[in-house]
């Protein structure tokens, strides 16, 4: 079995169970969630991964790595590789090829935030994210608006990336001019006069500070424990502008069009020393 890590929140528990899955897959083995450290996390998260069509299973307590809290001895035997599962730590921010070498019973702890990690299953993968959980009235007459106007998808991603200093400092903040020269650049290439459907963890800031060369619709039905119908908007969307982040990433990745234009920010982190030169596939367009 392969068991992957989750932890983070809807986006990074998706490019985690995305390159369990593919390994799996590659070895013909199941893979299995451990969802411990979502639990654990101060604010805890909550598992999100339950409203797609996803192939994973519970393991069992005896398939699982020890925990430091509880067992200190135990855990840094199995980080030293003494015990089961073996362990594949992701180094660094981008793609790490070591994966390629892992085994039918690796246990992988990383974000894995590139389409590399599982491109060679990405039609499944895909098909692994159809969303199971039915929409609600009000987001299926959104979806409808959507499909009916030259929709552009637009994610401002603020919450933690504000208001917690560490957070800050490693992610920073999208600019005003970003999201302008990406409007611009995709109104130009696809020949069209956008309506740009803003999605945001703090919409009112959107409302008051975010002005746009282009009519917007500020998204605001959905709250933080209805992610995933803002992110099934995000996918009907005809092209995108997405954020440094892991949600409006999925977003624009699960629109299937092959004409659609994505636009992300060239700098993914505010950190100088971190970088991932793997985080956008090949026909994406990064801006400063």
């Amino acid at each position: 079995m392969i068991i992957t890590a989750l932890f983070g929140g809807l986006g990074n528990q998706m490019f985690q169970y995305a390159a369990g899955r593919a390994l799996a897959l590659r070895h013909g083995v199941p893979l299995g969630l451990d969802c411990r450290r979502l639990y654990s996390t101060n604010p805890p998260r909550r598992y999100a991964l339950h409203h797609f069509d996803i192939k994973a299973q519970k393991p069992e307590d005896a398939e699982l790595p020890p925990v430091r809290k509880t067992g200190k001895l135990a855990w840094l035997a199995w980080r030293a590789g003494l015990i089961n599962p073996p362990l594949l730590g992701q180094q660094a921010d981008g793609y790490d090829a070591r994966i390629e070498r892992a085994g039918p019973a690796t246990y992988l702890y990383g974000y894995w935030q590139s389409e590399r990690f599982f491109a060679g299953k990405r039609d499944q993968i895909r098909r692994d994210f159809a969303f199971v959980t039915p929409a609600s009235q009000s987001n299926l007459r959104l979806a409808d608006e959507i499909m009916a106007t030259p929709a552009v998808s637009l994610h401002v991603r603020r919450g933690d990336y504000v208001a917690n200093k560490k957070t800050n400092a490693i992610h920073g903040l999208c600019s005003k001019g970003y999201y302008h020269r990406a409007l611009t650049q995709i109104a130009t290439a696809a020949g069209i006069c956008p309506l740009v459907f803003v999605f945001s963890d703090d919409p009112q800031w959107v409302r008051d500070n975010l002005d746009l060369p282009f009519p917007k619709r500020v998204v605001a039905e959905n709250d933080s424990d209805h992610q995933y119908e803002d992110l099934r908007l995000m996918t009907l969307c005809r092209h995108h502008v997405i954020a440094n982040s892991s949600f409006s990433w999925w977003g624009a990745y699960l629109n299937p069009s092959v004409s659609k234009q994505v636009v992300a920010p060239r700098q993914w982190f505010a950190a100088p020393d971190k970088d991932n030169p793997d985080i956008c596939p090949p026909g994406w367009l990064q801006l400063a």
